[in-house]
Parts: structure tokens; sequence; C-alpha cells
């Protein structure tokens, strides 16, 4: 099974994203076969913001560490870290991802359907084997956030030959189901807290993603250690050391 069939099966998608190797190892011994990354998640964990590009170095390495664990991994690229379509392809060429997302958005704000339809094509023309995951950030950042402009988006999109499209922020039933209905391939949200999978299913909707939130959670949860000895509490329970070093181990030696 390719990682595109993942998209294509009975059940939804849950791509669970990952920050560094730790995180992947854990997400792939959970029985996760599919792991995305975030950009927040692996430009925060080397100290940068998210965004701007910064994301580029710490991506690539991630991917290049992963290449040897038996899952695929599609890579979270920002807005393909270049405006030249071209480039943004060699990019992606050389990454080795079996997957990647791509924003519509550079610095916060939209750029053209025409310009992000170029790199999408660029990319399939590059590397037709990787599973294209279009993003369309009219709902993320607020801008023409309405279901007949990001139809228009994912229109040129599907055009250009994107393999799905992914509208983080939208979380309202009836515009996810004017979505899926008008997209005619795999549409990827966010967790939607109200949501069930199973009711994002029913909605239409094939691939969730976690983005961030395992990330952010772990740094909650990380702080909840410390606040928990100093009262005096129970620390809480976690896996073992040996366990995490066991996978280490045997990552090391792939």
């Amino acid at each position: 099974m390719s990682f595109r069939d993942l998209h294509y099966t009975d059940e939804l998608l849950l791509l669970p994203n990952a920050w560094d190797v730790p995180s992947a190892l854990a997400f792939y011994e959970a029985g996760y076969r599919g792991i995305g990354t975030t950009s927040f998640g692996v430009a925060a964990s080397v100290g940068h913001p998210d965004g701007g590009r910064s994301s580029k170095e710490p991506t690539s390495r991630l991917v290049r560490q992963l290449r040897t664990l038996p899952a695929y991994v599609s890579a979270d690229i920002e807005d393909g870290y270049d405006d030249d379509p071209d480039v943004v392809a060699e990019f992606v060429a050389g990454l080795g991802a079996a997957g990647i997302n791509i924003e519509d958005s550079t610095n916060e704000k939209l750029i053209s359907p025409s310009a992000h339809a170029a790199k999408v094509a660029a990319i399939k023309q590059r590397s037709p084997e990787v599973f294209v995951n279009a993003r369309v950030d009219t709902y993320w950042l607020g801008q023409d956030a309405t279901v007949s402009a990001t139809l228009k988006r994912a229109e040129a999109y599907v055009e250009a030959g994107a393999d799905g499209i992914f509208v983080p922020g939208a979380s309202d039933p009836s515009d996810l189901l004017q979505l899926t209905g008008n997209i005619p391939i795999p549409v990827n949200v966010l967790v939607v807290p109200q949501l069930s999978l199973a009711q994002l299913a029913d909605l239409g909707v094939r691939r969730v993603s976690t983005g961030s939130l395992p990330y952010r959670a772990a740094i909650d949860a990380a702080v909840d250690v410390a606040q928990k000895i100093r009262s005096g509490s129970p620390p809480p329970t976690a896996t073992a050391y040996p366990e995490m070093q066991r996978r280490l181990v045997d990552f090391s030696a792939r």
C-alpha cells in the first residue's frame, strides 16, 4: 500500500505530526505508518519561530534521518521555501519524503492561486510519485475565508496536479460538507475539537492532521512534571528510559 492509498481506504487517515526523531518513533511504535512533520514544532524545537522559511534546514535534516523508518513521511515545507517553482521542485525532489504539504501563503499573506499552482505543477512534473497536499490558507489566516474563495483556489491546485487539498482552520460542518462535496480529491483538515473523526468522515473529510498540537501538548506536559514535583504531588507516569533508549538504539542500527 502506498502513501496515496492510505487516503482511499475505508477509514479516515489520521496523520500525527512529529517534530523530531523520538516523537516520530513514538508515533510509529503506536502503530502509525504515515507520519507528518510540523513546521511549527520543528522550528520551535531548534529555537526559531514558525514561518519565515525558518524550518527548511531542520525539516530537511529530520526527513533525512527518518528515511530508514519503515513508515511514510509527509513533510510540512511551509511555502516551499522559495518563490521560484523550479527551485521548490528541486528541493522536494531531493527531500526524499513520500508526501509534502505546501502552503499558498508567504509571511502570513495569501499568494496568488496561479503562483501556488505553478509550484504544485513543477513539483508533480519533477516528482510525480510525491503526494502533494496543496494547502489553502484562507480559513487559517482569515483572508478570503469563504467556501467560494477556498474552492476557487482548490480548483486551480487540482488542475495543477495536486493529490490532496488541505484546509486548516475550516471547522464548520456546513463549510466542510461543501468543500468535500466540490473538491474531487482527498480533503485534509486539522483536528476539530468539537467533531470526532467519525463525524469528520461523515462530512467527507479523508485526512486529519494533528499539526503542532502534540508538540504543544508535550511542552505543557513537561512543565506539568516539574510543577507536580515542586508541589509534592506524585509525578505522572511516562515511557520508561530503557524503552526510549531501545527505540533509539534500534533506529540507529537501521
